[in-house]
């Protein structure tokens, strides 16, 4: 069973640098890609934390205080009792992502993000696919904790009551 998790982890990993690789090759910095009239790609550099905090540490500060975050998460995945799929397959996105990410910083001291929603009065943070497995992976836990194992409890309380 924890094999599935490995690989989604290395899944996303593979497609999160695959994807910076292509941007970065094809794409000048700051360059636009208008998709739709609100979306576009747009290569840029992120050298803070999520929507560009901490953007005054460099290089192996975020490096060292993403490892912790990534630490913290990796213990809590594992404490997670095998059984809640949904949290665990979200742990495994979550850990992809921040690895793609921390990929980026260790080499090249700032992460690449493209994706860019936007009007033409608002806009909204470029971002990346590493940012969106860890953005779903944390809703797909919140989700499991707080909707779908309360229903796990009553099913079982009312089984368990009927025996």
């Amino acid at each position: 069973m924890i094999l599935w998790q490995i690989l989604t982890v290395v899944a996303a990993v593979f497609i999160d640098q695959l994807v910076k690789l292509v941007v970065v090759e094809t794409m000048a910095l700051g360059q636009a890609i208008e998709i739709l009239p609100f979306f576009a790609l747009l290569h840029a550099r992120n050298e803070g934390i999520a929507f560009s905090m901490f953007a005054g540490l460099h290089g192996m500060a975020l490096a060292a205080l993403s490892t912790v975050v990534l630490a913290f998460v990796l213990w809590l995945w594992r404490s997670t009792p095998r059984e809640r799929l949904v949290s665990r397959f979200g742990f495994a996105i979550i850990v992809g992502g921040a690895i793609g990410n921390l990929i980026d910083r260790f080499f090249l001291g700032y992460v690449v993000d493209y994706i860019y929603f936007h009007t033409p009065v608002w806009s909204f943070a470029v971002f990346n696919l590493a940012d969106t497995f860890i953005t779903v992976g944390a809703g797909m836990i919140i989700l499991d904790e707080f909707l779908l194992e309360p229903r796990r409890r009553r099913r079982a309380a009312r089984s368990q009551e009927a025996s």
